[in-house]
């Protein structure tokens, strides 16, 4: 392999790897959302008309 070939090789791996370990990391300090909407409630979407759009 040519060394311009290496470096690439060395370069994607760090890079798909390095993201790899970043999401990892993300992950592990923020596993679950807390936040949720409150469920069960009714926001009547259904009552509203598509868009009618002439295509």
């Amino acid at each position: 392999m040519s060394p311009v070939a290496i470096v690439f090789l060395v370069l994607a791996i760090l890079v798909v790897w390095g993201g790899f370990a970043a999401s990892t990391v993300f992950l592990a300090r923020r596993p679950e959302r807390t936040d949720y909407p409150p469920g069960a409630v009714d926001d009547h979407r259904e009552d509203d008309a598509p868009a009618i759009r002439d295509t």
